[in-house]
């Protein structure tokens, strides 16, 4: 059985959080190497907030892209049958051509950063007629406003919202662009 998925512990960690549920979701307890969690909590948390405090400011790009070469090492080195993608710009394509789609269809997940009140990571783990079934690690105990956006709650090792596909597919500072 898969673990359920985590919420964030601050304000700052959905990268960390997210990436480590992508983890959890792919393998089962029993499989995972510590070192895979250390990697991913080490390699994240790099932005300084306003204030000067490292971390205060979440998980930047490069780092996601350094943990994604560091997971494709991991993997090739024979640690886990893992591998990674950093995607960015017109890459980043929901079309069934795209690798997302990809990756999606054939039982794999995605890390995205989009625009919740400012840049945030969630994880997706599938999509169908249209929708994105997502993980946001971040907890929201209130329905959104948006009827399209749907809150799940018995999907724990899952997902915890459906977003249409065309939210993620904007480029506009918007809930889940």
């Amino acid at each position: 059985m898969n673990n359920p998925l985590r919420y964030q512990m601050t304000e700052y960690d959905c990268g960390p959080t997210s990436m480590l549920n992508a983890v959890s979701y792919l393998f089962r307890r029993e499989e995972i190497p510590p070192e895979i969690v250390r990697s991913i909590m080490l390699y994240c948390l790099d932005c300084f907030g306003a204030d000067g405090v490292c971390g205060k400011c979440g998980t930047s790009c490069m780092a996601m892209m350094f943990l994604s070469n560091w997971l494709n090492g991991f993997g090739q080195a024979g640690h886990l049958p893992i591998s990674s993608q950093h995607l960015f710009g017109q890459e980043v394509d929901f079309s069934q051509n795209g690798r997302l789609w990809d990756a999606l269809c054939r039982g794999g997940t995605a890390v995205v950063r989009v625009d919740f009140e400012g840049w945030h990571y969630v994880l997706l783990t599938d999509i169908r007629e249209g929708q994105v079934y997502l993980f946001d690690p971040y907890y929201r105990a209130v329905a959104f406003d948006d009827p399209e956006l749907k809150m799940v709650g018995d999907h724990p090792t899952a997902y915890n919202r459906i977003v249409p596909v065309r939210y993620l597919e904007r480029t506009t500072r918007d809930i889940y662009a």
